[in-house]
C-alpha cells in the first residue's frame, strides 16, 4: 500500500489560487490549516454548479474514496503547483473489519493518504494485540477494538486501512531441527535433586551457610552457598575417588536428568541408544580449585612421593564432562565450556546448535564447579566483591536491592538433557519446554568489571531472541543473573530495559537463593526457567527487599507469581568476568 513508481512523491510548492482556477490532476489543499496537516487531494473532475459556485471531485493523492465540495468561484485554494495523473491515483475503500475474526501474525497496514509523502505504517498481531514494531516495543501496542475503529472511520479521515491475514505456512523440507528439554537434574545448596530445587525456590528459601572448617576461620568473609550433602555418600566409593567435587556434582546432576527424561540406570546402550549420537556440553571455570591446592600442600608436606597420580587429570576443567560420558557410557563428544560465569549457558546453547545441525540427536548440557576454597574465598574478598552481610536478616546475597553489597560465592551442579524434537517424540517423552535459541556477546570493556552502559549484554540478550525465532514481544520473563554487586545489577537492568522498552516483564533472580555458582550457575538457572514454563510459576526474588530505584524492573519478590500468557519466550542470563554475556531463550510449548 505505500507509494508505487506510479504515484513518486510530488514536490510540494504551495501556490494560492481561486476554486475556479483549478483544473483536473491539481494538487490542492482546501484551507491553510490543511497545508500544514497536511491534507491535499488531486482534483480528479471539475463542473460548473452554478455561475458563482463550482464542483470540484477529489481523492487523497495516494488513493481513496472520491469526496465531492461546492465551492465558490473565487473561494482562495492553495495548488501544490505539481500536476498529477489522475489514472494513476487509485480509487479505494477500506472495507469494515467488524466481522473479521484476527489471528496473531495478521498484519493491518495504514496509510495516511492525503499525506503525498506518506509511508505504510504496518502493525502485527502478536499476543492479542497490534504492535508497530515486534522487537524495540517503544511504543505501546493497540487492541483489536482499536483496529476496527481505525478501519470505520478511514474513508472519512483520508486513511487507507488494509487487513492482510497471516500467510499459511508450509512445512520446510529440511532445515535446524527443533530442540526440547526432556530431562533436569540438580545438585545446588537447597539439596540434592530438582525437586529440592524447585521446592526452596518457590519456598523463599535459601542455602547460604557459615564456613566453620579452620581452613576458613581466618578469612574476611565466611559464607558461601554449600551443597549440604557430601557427594561421596551418594556414589560409589571407588568411583567417588576419582573424581573431584564438581565432577561428582555433574555426574549425580546428570543421573537425575536421565532419569527424568525417561531413560534408564546404566547409559545409553542399557537405554537403547546410540552412544555416538549424544552428546556431553558441560560448563565450567575451574571445576574443583582443592584438588590443585591439595596437591601442592602434599608436594610442600611429603615431597613428590605424596602428590596422588589423579591430581592431574582430577585438576582439569574437563573433568565434569569427561566423568559424565564415561558414567553413562556417551562417545558422540564430551565437550567442556570455559566462560567465566556465562560457562553454563554457553555449553547449553552449544548443545542446542550440535542437535539442531544433526551432530548429535541428544544432549547432557548445563555446568557443575566447586571452588568454594579459601584461596578462593580469599581472593574474591580482596576485590571486594563478597556480600559484607551475615545471616541475620535473611539471605546475604541480595539480587536488584538497594542494600546489595556483593555477592556469595557458591557450588553445585545443574544438567539439562536436550533432544531433538523429532526424536524425543518418536519415544514418547515428556517434553518441558523448546530450547528455542541462545546469544553471545563480548563487552570488551575491562578484566573484571562490566561495561556500565550494558550495550554488550543487550546485544545477547537480542540475539538469543532472534536466534529463538522470535520477537522481544514475545519475552514473558527473565532469569537475570543479579550477582548482587552493585554494578553488574544496574549494568543488566539498563540492559533489559533498553531491550525490553515499555513492557513489563516479570523477572527472577536466584542467586539470594542459591549464592553464585558461577560456571554452574546457568545450568541450575535455566533448569528453574524451564519449571517457570512448565508449571507456569515465577519464583521470587530472595534477599531483595527493596529494588534500587535506578534498577527499574518488575522484580519479583515476596512470593511467587502466575506467568503471564501473552508471550512464550523465557530468557536466562548469564555474564562473566572479562566481559563473557550468554543468554538462553526457552520456548513454552503450545502457545504460538
Amino acid at each position: 500500500m505505500s507509494k508505487s513508481s506510479e504515484n513518486p512523491q510530488v514536490p510540494i510548492n504551495p501556490h494560492p489560487v481561486s476554486a475556479a482556477e483549478v483544473i483536473p490532476g491539481d494538487l490542492v489543499a482546501l484551507a491553510p490549516e490543511d497545508v500544514e496537516a497536511p491534507r491535499w487531494y488531486v482534483v480528479t473532475h471539475t463542473l460548473p454548479e452554478s455561475p458563482e459556485t463550482i464542483r470540484l471531485t477529489l481523492r487523497p493523492p495516494l488513493g481513496g474514496v472520491d469526496r465531492d465540495e461546492v465551492l465558490g468561484r473565487e473561494r482562495p485554494v492553495t495548488v501544490a503547483c505539481r500536476r498529477m495523473d489522475v489514472a494513476g491515483v487509485p480509487r479505494l475503500s477500506t472495507p469494515p473489519l467488524d466481522d473479521v475474526e484476527f489471528r496473531d501474525e495478521d498484519r493491518v497496514g495504514s496509510l495516511r493518504a492525503v499525506d503525498p509523502g506518506a509511508v505504510e505504517v504496518t502493525f502485527v498481531r502478536r499476543w492479542g494485540a497490534w504492535h508497530r514494531d515486534l522487537d524495540h516495543c517503544a511504543e505501546s501496542p493497540v487492541s483489536d477494538r482499536d483496529v476496527r475503529r481505525w478501519a470505520a472511520d478511514a474513508d472519512r479521515e483520508g486513511f487507507v486501512v488494509r487487513h492482510h491475514p497471516r500467510p499459511v505456512r508450509e512445512a520446510a523440507a529440511s532445515g535446524p531441527r527443533r530442540v526440547v528439554v526432556t530431562g533436569l537434574g540438580a545438585v545446588t545448596p537447597l539439596g540434592v535433586g530438582v525437586d529440592e530445587l524447585w521446592r526452596g525456590l518457590l519456598d523463599g528459601r535459601h542455602g547460604i551457610r557459615e564456613l566453620d572448617d579452620e581452613e576458613f576461620r581466618e578469612l574476611p568473609v565466611r559464607l558461601a552457598g554449600t551443597v549440604p550433602v557430601d557427594p561421596v555418600t551418594l556414589l560409589p566409593r571407588a568411583a567417588a575417588r576419582r573424581m573431584n567435587r564438581a565432577a561428582q556434582f555433574a555426574v549425580l546432576a546428570a543421573r537425575e536428568a536421565w532419569a527424568d527424561a525417561g531413560f534408564v540406570d546404566g547409559g545409553t546402550v542399557e537405554s537403547g541408544l546410540d552412544p555416538a549420537r549424544v552428546g556431553v556440553s558441560l560448563g565450567a571455570i575451574l571445576g574443583d580449585a582443592s584438588v590443585l591446592v591439595g596437591g601442592d600442600r602434599k608436594l610442600r608436606d611429603k615431597g613428590p612421593r605424596g602428590v596422588s597420580p589423579l591430581t592431574t587429570p582430577m585438576t582439569v576443567p574437563s573433568q565434569a564432562a569427561s566423568q559424565v560420558s564415561l558414567d553413562l557410557h556417551i562417545t558422540g563428544e564430551a565437550r567442556t565450556v570455559t566462560s567465566a560465569c556465562a560457562s553454563g549457558t554457553e555449553a547449553i546453547g552449544q548443545a542446542i546448535d550440535r542437535i539442531r545441525y544433526g551432530r548429535v540427536d541428544l544432549a547432557l548440557a548445563g555446568g557443575a564447579e566447586a571452588v568454594v576454597t579459601p584461596a578462593i574465598m580469599a581472593s574474591f574478598a580482596s576485590m571486594r566483591a563478597l556480600s559484607q552481610a551475615g545471616l541475620a536478616e535473611g539471605s546475604p546475597s541480595r539480587p536488584f536491592a538497594k542494600d546489595r553489597d556483593g555477592f556469595v560465592n557458591g557450588e553445585g551442579a545443574g544438567v539439562l538433557v536436550l533432544e531433538a524434537e523429532e526424536h524425543a517424540r518418536a519415544r514418547g517423552a515428556r517434553i518441558y519446554c523448546e530450547a528455542a535459541g541462545w546469544g553471545l556477546s563480548a563487552d570488551a570493556h575491562h578484566m573484571a568489571a562490566p561495561d556500565p552502559s550494558g550495550s554488550g549484554v543487550a546485544l545477547a540478550v537480542r540475539r538469543a531472541v532472534r536466534d529463538a525465532g522470535g520477537y522481544v514481544v514475545d519475552v514473558v520473563h527473565v532469569n537475570a543473573h543479579a550477582t548482587a554487586t552493585v554494578e553488574g545489577d544496574l549494568a543488566e537492568a539498563g540492559a533489559l530495559r533498553a531491550v525490553l522498552g515499555r513492557r513489563s516483564v516479570p523477572v527472577t533472580a536466584l542467586k539470594g537463593h542459591l549464592g553464585h555458582l558461577q560456571g554452574a550457575a546457568g545450568g541450575v538457572e535455566a533448569i528453574a526457567a524451564v519449571l517457570t514454563l512448565h508449571h507456569g510459576v515465577v519464583p521470587p526474588t530472595v534477599g531483595c527487599r527493596e529494588v534500587d530505584d535506578a534498577v527499574g524492573l518488575d522484580v519479583v519478590l515476596g512470593e511467587p507469581r502466575e506467568l503471564p500468557a501473552d508471550g512464550d519466550l523465557a530468557l536466562s542470563n548469564s555474564f562473566g568476568f572479562g566481559g563473557h554475556n550468554a543468554v538462553l531463550a526457552l520456548r513454552r510449548l503450545g502457545l504460538a
